[in-house]
């Protein structure tokens, strides 16, 4: 947690992906940076994916869906939250159930994925879609970054292990995919 020791975070919503779903970074958040987090519950957690399960989606009122194209696809989101504390995890206030329905324009391929995020967040501070843009900002990063770094650059197949060699190797190749976006080419993922 050294990251966050340096941040200021007061009142600021943190969004995290299921690595960083430990009670230990929900406590620091809340008790010692004054924020607030948005985790997705990994089924790697056993207890607390199951645990999510009795939450009564059936009966919710704090609906929100959302639709929209792009990158040849058409994509409805939609987004159910409950004020739910009985889950083994600290400082909990909101369990959220985001449903993704996409359909690929030129083949009609369809998929649904659907991820159970847990938030530190009040229904009066957060309503569902802001919960699940929270979860969906993240990926941002992700997207820009990550993504972009290992298909420009096949970031995920390097052999690089040994030394300061990786750290170098990823500074250039952020450096350039920098440079590459400043100087306006077009990469992959980058638009």
């Amino acid at each position: 947690m050294p990251l966050l020791s340096v941040l200021d975070l007061r009142g600021v919503a943190v969004a995290a992906g299921a690595l960083h779903t430990q009670a230990e970074t929900a406590e620091v958040l809340v008790e010692e940076r004054g924020a607030y987090f948005v985790l997705t519950v990994p089924r790697n957690q056993p207890a607390l994916w199951e645990a999510c399960r009795p939450v009564p989606w059936h009966g919710v009122t704090a609906v929100h869906k959302e639709s929209g194209r792009g990158h040849g696809r058409l994509e409805t989101r939609m987004a159910k939250a409950v004020t739910w504390g009985d889950l083994p995890f600290p400082e909990v206030r909101q369990a959220v159930r985001a449903v993704r329905h996409r359909t690929v324009k030129t083949s009609g391929r369809r998929t649904r994925g659907a991820v159970c995020l847990i938030t530190g967040l009040t229904s009066q501070r957060a309503a569902p879609g802001a919960v699940a843009r929270y979860a969906r900002g993240h990926w941002g990063v992700e997207n820009k970054i990550h993504y972009v770094r290992d298909v420009t650059f096949g970031e995920d197949a390097a052999r690089i292990r040994t030394g300061y060699g990786p750290r170098n190797v990823s500074t250039l190749r952020s450096v350039t995919v920098s440079f590459l976006r400043w100087a306006g080419s077009l990469i992959a993922g980058a638009q």
